[in-house]
């Protein structure tokens, strides 16, 4: 049976740095190891949450029940037909995979570059960025049971991905806990780069025929330059998710703010820039009490040293009901809230 700990400091397992305990931790290296904790009798009495790198989540309080930290590694690869199949733990870092993949000269994940957390929870999460999001190249995973302890494949239909969403977010969250993920990649690029600053960065370079460790690269910079590091200042990136509305809303907003930053998403819907938004509103780089935005991008909410997890959140309910007052747009948060 994996070590079961108790009363464990989180501090170190979020990248918000906020400090709270939990009341029992265990770390989970393999499946064998979560099969045998799947019997344990903890789970008959106590809550539970999973962990991966912990930099989607803030929070707010001491965890009541038992964190289950998942640190599965391994990565391998074998051919599928005209593309390559790549294996990763979940308890990866998501960063390592691409690194791998762009390495190995493999496409399709080179936009994700520097994206914080691990492969198990891509999925969960759909993460994305710079016009690439993880249901691109996913091509499946592998769970357990929280209940049953029984083992499953799940596809890509399976696991009806949104916009950072997933089934894992909706009728199966809380149900199982990813052990690997398992991705499809190309061997000939077809690169993305017409999102956000790439272009742009690829032609300051003088690079008029990238590759995908160039855009990689470039990816990497820029989000360096807007995103603050975890290690030196707690945050966990992008704390909001980029608004998507209809036609009809944008109209009405450009009525007001014709400079709005949007991207059409089909189906007569358009992605709002979050982080512009909430520019517009005069928090970029505001310090409030040990909270604030970071000074580079106002998406990222962060920790200044001391912050409690409920200052952060109330930071954000600020941030939120100044947005719905001056554009009409309700934000959503990105990060789960404990």
């Amino acid at each position: 049976m994996p070590l079961i700990q108790e009363n464990i400091s989180l501090k170190p397992f979020n990248t918000f740095a906020i400090a709270v305990n939990a009341k029992y931790f265990v770390e989970i290296f393999s499946e064998a190891d979560l099969v045998e904790f799947l019997s344990s009798s903890l789970l008959k009495t106590e809550q539970l949450l999973i962990l991966g790198g912990g930099s989607n989540v803030l929070f707010t309080k001491d965890f009541p029940g038992v964190v289950v930290k998942i640190s599965i590694p391994g990565i391998s690869k074998c051919r599928e037909g005209s593309g390559v199949i790549v294996k990763a733990g979940a308890g990866v870092v998501w960063n390592y995979l691409v690194l791998y993949c762009v390495q190995h000269n493999l496409a399709g994940v080179e936009n994700l570059s520097l994206i914080p957390g691990t492969v198990g929870a891509s999925p969960i999460q759909n993460i994305g960025a710079y016009g690439v999001e993880l249901k691109d190249v996913f091509y499946s995973c592998t769970a357990f049971e929280i209940a049953s302890g029984q083992k499953k494949d799940f596809t890509y239909e399976e696991c009806k991905f949104g916009y950072r969403d997933s089934v894992f977010k909706r009728e199966l969250k809380g149900k199982y806990i990813l052990t690997s993920v398992s991705f499809k990649l190309s061997e000939q690029a077809v690169l993305n780069t017409t999102y956000g600053a790439i272009q742009t960065e690829l032609a300051n370079r003088n690079i008029s025929s990238p590759t995908i460790a160039d855009v990689s690269k470039v990816v990497a910079e820029i989000r360096v330059s807007k995103l603050p590091d975890p290690s030196t200042i707690g945050n966990a990136g992008s704390f909001f998710k980029n608004p998507v509305i209809e036609r009809s809303k944008l109209e009405e907003i450009q009525k007001s703010f014709p400079e709005v930053v949007n991207y059409p998403v089909g189906n007569e819907c358009f992605k709002l820039a979050a982080g512009w938004l909430i520019e517009s509103c005069g928090f970029k780089g505001i310090v409030a009490g040990e909270t604030g935005t970071w000074k580079n991008q106002a998406l990222v909410l962060v920790n200044h040293g001391h912050a409690t997890g409920q200052e952060v959140y109330s930071f954000s309910e600020r941030i939120i009901n100044v947005v719905c007052q001056k554009f009409g747009i309700m934000l959503e948060r990105e990060v789960n809230v404990l």
